[in-house]
């Protein structure tokens, strides 16, 4: 439990670094002080088998089916594994099932891994697969876009399972390596039959304490103080890695996290920023890895009330107005925020994918030009000669620069008449606000979960309903002939026509400015010399492939 002296210096420590701009003379004198609250108990068990990770944020909850998001899904993945799990290039390889195939065109079947137990020493079987499915795709799970396809998860016997979908599916196995199996035991003994509900705030034992099959368990729980966890030592394969223990630490301040690397306190962080990227590769035990990044992050318009929660329009939603949308798009400098606020590393894009997706293609990504001018005669056409007012929701803690992109947003729209209400908070409150649709404009980011644009298209464009399909489509795009597509793209096995539906879809979608793409942004993860590690694309990061030397 969080002790009292914790809990003041974190407040104490996050007032401090509350405006650097107008603390700079702070930034170097209290780092060994904001350092003390986060990393204190780390540094008393720091040895040549502790690695010392360090994230802006924090995962949210422990729960692995209460929030589809990266770092989430990457913290939690150290505990939890799927069926179906991924190499380190992104291939599919196997993890609780060691072998699947399709027995007709809507069933395949999963052979489930012998001898696997959770880290409570209860055996692995069928049951907590058919158990976990029902779990990911039941009230208040965040993970339905996976499992909204799927008709029945049956068991076969203790070893083997079926999933059948509702039509064929030929890429089922890509689609459910984000889908973590939990014990079934474990959940009915601790009350947490149900996941989490970010939207609502509700907490059960799975949002603090964690029972998986992973090659590392949750050995303490601090939420956005730090997590130690602890190698696992029945777990049934190898694992590249000589840590005994990790301590994750969220230090949401830029200019500390960055100094705890260069100092030494920590030994890995992510992300750097843009503009301390030279400083970290030139740090004499430290070094930057860089790469391309799969997430595209954009922006999203209510498109569904007839009047926006949050402007100053009545009566009417602007953002049903194509006219408008495209507007907004155009009004956006996205080379000036790839230049000043990304320092040239993002690259802009006209898709909800990017490079590294199966369905992009190059010479669709083509962007609307940046003008001004045309932004402000079609807000004149659409009714909005003098603009309006309306908020736009982002987070501060979770994308590079998000908040600064918000606000080169912001001053963007204002040179068209538009006056943004900007409302940049943490993470903490910021997804369970805009995934229950409390919103009208609104930043987010994707990473294709099945690094297949059928993902995308049915997480973001697909129309929304009550069992998955659309379910992060937070302004309600809808278009029924992008749907007949997404149908048609799920069950395609001939690789050139699914090809050809998922342009077409895309084309609509863009015909339609369903939404505005910004960019992709670039990893950057701050790295000790010391410790050998894996940067996968998905930004992710595996545990079980990082080491560290004396």
């Amino acid at each position: 439990m969080l002790q009292d002296a914790d809990v003041s210096n974190a407040d104490r420590l996050r007032k401090l670094f509350h405006n650097e701009e107008k603390r700079m003379k702070f930034r170097y004198t209290m780092v060994a002080a904001a350092l003390c609250t986060a990393l204190a108990a780390a540094s008393g068990v720091a040895h040549a088998q502790t690695i010392r990770v360090a994230n802006q944020g924090d995962a949210l909850s422990l729960d692995p089916h209460s929030l589809n998001e990266s770092l989430q899904l990457s913290v939690t993945g150290n505990v939890y594994e799927p069926l179906v799990g991924r190499g380190k290039d992104l291939s599919l390889s196997p993890a609780l099932a060691t072998a699947w195939k399709q027995t007709s065109p809507t069933v395949w079947r999963f052979e489930l891994r012998k001898g696997v137990t959770f880290h409570d020493g209860s055996p692995f079987t069928a049951d907590d697969v058919v158990f976990s499915f029902g779990r990911a795709a039941g009230d208040g799970s965040d993970m339905r876009s996976y499992t909204n396809d799927i008709k029945e998860v049956r068991k076969i016997d203790a070893h083997t399972v079926e999933i059948e979908t509702k039509a064929p599916f030929p890429i089922l196995p890509d689609v459910i390596s984000l889908v973590y199996i939990m014990s079934k035991k474990w959940c009915e003994e601790n009350q947490a039959l149900k996941p989490v509900d970010r939207r609502k705030g509700v907490e059960n034992a799975a949002s603090f304490r964690a029972n998986g099959t992973g090659p590392f368990r949750v050995r303490e729980r601090q939420p956005n103080v730090r997590t130690v966890f602890a190698r696992h030592g029945g777990y049934w394969g190898p694992i590249e890695s000589n840590a005994t223990e990790i301590v994750f630490t969220p230090i949401g301040n830029d200019a500390t996290r960055v100094a705890a690397l260069l100092s030494g306190e920590i030994d890995v962080m992510e992300p750097i920023p843009v503009q301390d990227i030279a400083r970290v590769n030139a740090g004499a035990n430290t070094r930057a890895v860089t790469g391309p990044e799969l997430r595209t992050i954009f922006l999203g318009m209510d498109q569904k009330r007839d009047e926006l929660l949050y402007s100053n329009v009545k009566g009417k939603n602007p953002f049903k107005d194509k006219r408008v949308r495209q507007a907004f798009y155009q009004a956006i400098d996205i080379e000036g925020i790839k230049r000043v606020v990304m320092r040239g590393a993002s690259n802009p894009t006209a898709l909800l994918v990017g490079p590294g997706i199966n369905g992009f293609l190059p010479e669709q990504n083509k962007r609307l030009p940046y003008d001004p001018e045309a932004a402000k005669k079609l807000l004149a056409e659409a009714g909005y000669p003098n603009g309006f007012e309306v908020t736009m929701n982002c987070p501060n803690d979770r994308y590079v620069n998000d908040g600064q992109i918000c606000e080169a947003v912001a001053a963007n729209l204002s040179r068209v008449g538009v006056k943004i209400n900007l409302q940049a908070e943490t993470k903490g409150t910021y997804f369970p606000k805009v995934l229950r649709r409390d919103t009208s404009f609104y930043m987010l980011g994707w990473t294709p979960g099945t690094y297949d644009a059928h993902n995308a298209l049915n997480a973001l464009v697909r129309c929304v309903d009550d069992k998955g399909s659309g379910q992060f489509n937070l302004g309600s795009y809808c278009n029924p002939k992008v749907d007949e597509l997404t149908m048609k793209i799920q069950s395609e096995t001939d690789k050139a026509k699914r090809a050809a539906m998922i342009k077409e879809a895309f084309d609509l979608h863009a015909a339609d400015i369903g939404h505005l793409p910004l960019h992709q942004q670039s990893l950057a993860w701050g790295v000790s010399k010391k410790v050998k590690l894996v940067q996968l694309a998905d930004n992710f990061m595996p545990f079980k492939w990082m080491s560290i030397t004396n």
